[in-house]
């Protein structure tokens, strides 16, 4: 079958920067999802994303569906045909739905009796005119959190379409999307080319684009271009550039034609906390910082212009000129906020609003210096340290430094606080409470700050939880599943033994005083709180482990996941061991009888009425194998409370794994479900006895097997 490049290019005004990444790859996977579920063949996709377009290019894209073969099963052939030998309605009916007659009808014969049958063949569609569907399908799917209207007329989009190329091949598709007609004309820059231009074929497009346009349309190579732009132009000017992901994407998608461009900035600037700087010029104006190779700042960044300009030097004064207030705004709330101490704005915090129904960040501020207190022996901190570190932890909110860059929220709060002359120890803490804010990030080094980025952490998602608004879906307005990975990291990699029941139990206490209180201030009555919140938060805070373990690499499975959980182990450090020994102990040559063994106890006790049997009654072990296995039992049962003792849950798994021979035969010779009610009783109660030494560990009868 002969088969042709296809491109698709949606021009627009400027997207936004943060989501072109993710809209380019939405589109591209809409628009092979859409040719795959067509049965359309087809080579390989390239992605292309700039501030101005979306577009993807398949190569080798077949020039029609293939035929397809229909099978179709009617009537019933007793209610096809009457007495007569005549097709009834039933049978017209379901062959004129399949475009024959009843004659040329087959028949099936099936369990439920004999039918008749239809097999054709639907001859597949010229590809050319599916293509418009499968590209509105693709654009309707995209994840744009609000979509605009422009114009007179009803499409709607992330941002108003001013132009669509749909080529197959040379042919371009007569189609329409979003309200635009397609055609095979795109547009370069919007300052350097800003002439129509005319693609002859889909494989051209990247090279026309770039020397009659201006265009780098390919996101990675246009982010790889800046990267070593920006990487050479510091290294010419003796310096090292600061370049972070997600900055060099935010700027690769700014830029169609990048042109990194050095500049500089008031020396006395550097008297400036380094964090400060970098966030003036990363956050505010997307300029890469400069710093010496021992790591020192420069007064010098890299901008990176989106036109080659016939006068540089003028592009590099606008960027130093509109950066220099920036600084100078800083520099004035840095010499402004530490005339007052952050102890002095303790008492202003409970005139801002953390949540409406959990109160102030005064009362949030009580709530996390309780919870940090209580952390303080788990974290090896001094609990004097912890309620001070909490206490001021959110005053430098209140500051016009954190006022302007509320990103360094934690981070100027440990600078003031270090001026302010604060111990060691609280000053480092202000910066770690928010620490891990992303995945990778560093955990809490002090024992204070482990204790206070645990208790702010825990605070927040037991108290949303608490009024009703947890999240749902993809929404997760207050960060609460990042929350909660930063909680089990800083757990499991720093190995704290902590009861997280009792501290949800406590930090839900806390919650619920703050809501009665603020609903009384308020003059409302206390809105009601589920009765499981806790339990709510104990699954939302372990099921965020589920990942974690299953795309690990060590051969964990949701099944045994699931039965470690069943347990509700209280610390996550109890339940990273019980799951890491049953990896073990399903290693064993014996596991998988055992398995099958804790299914089958498990399934007869679920059906089973116990009796009121409530110790094993050594009269009534009539069998010689249940006196067996009642004495292996025996046996087994010290050793395996020993290991549990210590949390050594591979040692009593690998000694429970002794019972195999007594079970099996067991089960082999020994009726359950004798006809005397207490010899009944007596072997479900022996049988229980087994399967609740093995949830000491957990659930075996959720695995497979």
């Amino acid at each position: 079958m002969s088969a042709r490049d296809l491109l698709i290019e949606i021009g627009t005004e400027e997207l936004p920067p943060k989501s072109l990444p993710a809209l380019s790859q939405a589109f591209g996977d809409g628009v092979v999802a859409g040719l795959a579920a067509l049965g359309i063949r087809h080579g390989k996709a390239s992605l292309y994303a700039t501030p101005r377009r979306l577009a993807v290019l398949v190569k080798r894209v077949a020039e029609r569906q293939p035929d397809q073969e229909l099978k179709r099963r009617g009537p019933p052939v007793s209610a096809a045909f009457g007495a007569d030998g005549q097709p009834t309605r039933a049978a017209t009916a379901f062959a004129e739905s399949c475009g024959t007659s009843v004659g040329a009808l087959g028949r099936v014969t099936e369990p439920k009796g004999e039918f008749l049958h239809y097999v054709g063949v639907k001859a597949g569609a010229p590809t050319a005119t599916l293509i418009e569907g499968v590209v509105s399908a693709s654009l309707e799917k995209l994840p744009i959190a609000k979509r605009m209207r422009w114009g007179s007329g009803s499409a709607e989009f992330v941002r108003p379409v001013h132009w669509v190329v749909m080529l197959f091949g040379r042919e371009v598709i007569p189609a329409r999307v979003l309200d635009v007609a397609a055609g095979a004309t795109t547009r370069g820059h919007r300052f350097m080319a800003p002439r129509p231009i005319t693609l002859r074929s889909p494989a051209s497009y990247a090279a026309r684009l770039a020397r009659a346009g201006y265009v780098v349309a390919d996101f990675a190579a246009r982010r790889a271009r800046i990267a070593s732009g920006v990487a050479a132009l510091a290294a010419a000017e003796g310096a090292e550039a600061i370049v972070g992901d997600a900055l060099l994407d935010e700027v690769t998608a700014l830029v169609e034609w990048p042109v990194p461009i050095a500049g500089r900035f008031d020396e006395r600037f550097l008297e400036l906390p380094p964090e400060v700087l970098i966030a003036t010029l990363q956050d505010h104006q997307r300029y890469f910082p400069m710093r010496a190779p021992g790591g020192r700042l420069l007064a010098g960044f890299v901008a990176v212009a989106n036109l080659e300009s016939r006068d540089p030097a003028v592009v590099r004064a606008g960027n130093e000129r509109v950066v220099r207030p920036r600084l100078a705004d800083a520099a004035f709330f840095w010499t402004q906020d530490r005339r007052e101490p952050l102890a002095a704005r303790v008492e202003a915090l409970g005139r801002v609003t953390f949540q409406a129904q959990l109160g102030s960040y005064a009362q949030k501020s009580a709530r996390v210096e309780a919870l940090a207190v209580a952390l303080a022996a788990t974290a090896d901190a001094d609990p004097v340290a912890c309620a001070r570190a909490a206490r001021l932890a959110k005053c430098d909110l209140l500051t016009g430094l954190v006022g302007e860059f509320p990103e360094l929220q934690g981070t100027m709060g440990s600078y003031y606080a270090r001026h302010d002359g604060e111990p060691a120890d609280v000053a480092t803490a202000m910066a770690e409470q928010y620490l891990p804010r992303f995945a990778g990030d560093a955990l809490p080094a002090t024992g204070v700050g482990t204790a206070l980025a645990l208790a702010d952490k825990l605070d927040t998602i037991v108290g949303i939880f608490a009024i009703g608004q947890k999240p749902s879906g993809t929404k997760d307005p207050f960060g609460l599943r990042r929350l909660a990975l930063g909680v089990l990291r800083i757990v499991l990699e720093k190995r704290l033994e902590l009861d997280l029941e009792q501290l949800i139990g406590r930090a839900l206490e806390l919650a619920r005083a703050d809501i009665a209180s603020v609903a009384s201030a308020l003059g409302r009555p206390a809105p009601a709180i589920a009765a499981n919140v806790a339990g709510e938060v104990y699954d939302y805070v372990f099921e965020r482990l589920r990942a974690h373990y299953l795309e690990g690499g060590a051969g964990i499975t949701t099944e045994m996941f699931d039965a470690v959980l069943d347990r509700r182990p209280r610390s996550p450090l109890d339940f990273d061991a019980r799951l890491r020994a049953l990896g073990a102990f399903l290693a064993l040559p014996d596991a998988q009888a055992l398995t099958g063994a804790n299914k089958r106890i498990a399934n007869i006790l679920r059906k089973a009425e116990r009796g009121t049997t409530h110790a094993l009654d050594a009269a009534l072990l009539e069998a010689a194998e249940e006196r067996a296995l009642a004495g292996a039992l025996e046996a087994v049962t010290p050793p395996v409370r020993e290991r549990l003792a210590v949390r050594d849950y591979s040692g009593a798994l690998q000694a429970l794994a002794r019972l195999r021979p007594t079970v099996d035969a067991f089960f082999d010779k020994v009726l359950v479900m004798a006809e005397a009610p207490a010899v009944r009783a007596n072997r479900l109660y022996l049988l229980a006895a087994v399967q609740r030494l093995f949830l000491e560990v957990a659930d075996l009868s959720r695995l497979p097997g």
